[in-house]
Order: structure tokens, then sequence, then C-alpha cells
């Protein structure tokens, strides 16, 4: 018979892990932007890199704006930031609504090129 130490047990979680935080804590319970949703391959982009401006802000928001210092999509951020997209998403409208970054979302596919044109590029770089 195996006996546990009182209290709860997790076994995903080690001494090394440190404090875990849940993602609706960093978001303070939001689950939505305030902004329209962040496309995953949007770059974003630092508008603003003075620190002084960055002191109120979460730890993660200014590692958000430390990450966007160069053109950066919002799925590379959140894997960077070892975080869900949703709250990546949260984060970003709170520093989109400041004026701390830029967000450059893909252009929809009405804008795109036709597909005559695409077959014609690639048969020229074909003949190349």
């Amino acid at each position: 018979m195996r006996t546990e130490p009182p209290g709860p047990q997790h076994e995903w979680l080690d001494g090394d892990a440190g404090p875990v935080m849940r993602p609706y804590t960093l978001t303070r319970g939001r689950v939505r932007s305030a902004v329209d949703n962040f496309n995953l391959v949007a770059f974003v982009v630092a508008a603003d890199v003075d620190p002084a401006r960055h002191a109120h802000l979460l730890p993660e928001h200014r590692r958000l704006v430390a990450l966007a210092s160069r053109p950066v999509s919002v799925a590379e951020l959140a894997a960077e930031l070892d975080l869900a997209v949703g709250v990546v998403r949260v984060l970003l409208g709170d520093l989109l609504a400041e004026g701390l970054v830029a967000v450059h979302e893909p252009p929809k596919a009405g804008i795109l090129p036709d597909d005559d044109i695409l077959k014609a590029v690639v048969s020229g770089l074909r003949a190349l």
C-alpha cells in the first residue's frame, strides 16, 4: 500500500516549476480583446519603446512590447511567451488601446491577386 503526504498532489508540477498563474488572471477575467480578434498571422510592431511609459504594465505586457521591437506575428508572440493565443490577443488589445503597438493585418482574400496572375508568375520563374 502506497502512502502519500496529506494535501493536494499534482503529478504535473514539480519543485522547479515555480509559481503557476492561471491565464485568466493575466487578463483579469477577460476572454475577448477590446479590439477585434487579431489574425494569427497579423504582424505586431512596437509603436513606443520608451520604458518609462511601460512602468504600469504587467510583465507580460512589457515582454510583448519588447518582442515586438521587430515585426512579429501574433502566433509567434504566443509561442515565445508560452501563453494561449486568446490571452495574447487580450493583452495585445490592451497595448493597442494605449498606442504602444501597431497591428498590421494580412490582406483579405478578395484583395489577393487573381489565380491567372499567380500562374503567370510561376511560369515566368520556371522559365528562368
